[in-house]
């Protein structure tokens, strides 16, 4: 025992564990260890050269992420290649401002071409709209005829779930929509689907869940969403216009295994408009 009033004295034993030779300093405060084999110094190193790693390879990431959503993933036939004349139907491409072609570029659009076209014969016009969309499938979210148009002035009046037959006889599912505007006495109609890697489909859930709206890190052009919109002031030139041309327009976009029709449509007349009547 020591004597009231002194100073404790240090004692120093020696302490193994797994092999390891410890010295353990008793005296005031905890027992304190240290590994003779490993200095402190290091074991300190190690794990801020640990954290400055994870860091550097979370930025890595980071920037091959952003890397990827802000390059468009392309088809391998773009849709400007669609052709101008098809059954009768000849187009004309449709100004697009300059704000909003760079917020669908920059949020959603891979690709897309709007386009008026026209059949002089029946005196009939309709305006066609398609967007693709891989880098980023879900960006489309939201943006469908019941949003968009009454966000520019339109009053919404109905929408319903119908089928056209395209001109090679393939039933294609979609919705109608009716919109007037109350200040100039205008209707609209506008005929809508999308196609979901190849699949029509009406409605956003299906690519809407966690999966739908994981980005398109492989960079494959057959995962996609797609819209598809024919507008005119008549229900009947929409689905005639849209009969007339979704064969073509589905052409350019993936099917379920992946494959691009146009591919073999527009073989060898790289930067034309070529003509195409479907045999009726």
């Amino acid at each position: 025992m020591e004597p009231k009033g002194s100073t404790p004295k240090r004692v120093n034993a020696l302490m193994y564990a797994n092999g390891t030779r410890f010295e353990a300093k008793c005296g005031k405060g905890p027992l304190h260890l240290r590994a003779h084999g490993t200095p402190a110094w290091l074991a300190g190193a190690v794990a801020v050269l640990l954290l400055i790693g994870a860091g550097a390879a979370y930025r890595g990431m980071a920037s091959r992420l952003r890397t990827i959503l802000n390059t468009p993933i392309e088809l391998p036939v773009s849709l400007d290649a669609v052709p101008m004349d098809i059954n009768g139907w000849t187009g004309q491409e449709l100004a697009t401002p300059a704000v909003t072609q760079d917020y669908m570029e920059t949020n959603f659009a891979d690709d897309f071409i709007s386009r008026r076209y026209t059949n002089l014969a029946k005196g009939l016009w309709a305006d066609v709209y398609v967007v693709y969309c891989s880098s980023q499938p879900a960006g489309i979210l939201g943006h469908q005829p019941r949003v968009c148009f009454p966000a520019h002035g339109w009053i919404h009046d109905q929408t319903v779930a119908s089928q056209i037959i395209s001109a090679g006889q393939h039933p294609i599912r979609c919705l109608i929509h009716q919109f007037h505007n109350a200040s100039t006495y205008q209707q609209v109609v506008v005929l809508s689907f999308y196609v979901l890697n190849g699949q029509i489909t009406l409605t956003e859930r299906d690519f809407a869940g966690f999966f739908g709206r994981r980005p398109n890190l492989s960079g494959d052009p057959a995962r996609y969403v797609a819209q598809v919109q024919v507008s005119s002031v008549l229900e009947n030139c929409v689905r005639l216009a849209a009969s007339d041309l979704a064969d073509t327009l589905l052409a350019f976009l993936p099917d379920q295994d992946g494959r691009v029709r146009a591919v073999d449509m527009v073989e060898g007349l790289a930067g034309e408009k070529r003509t195409v009547q479907d045999a009726r």
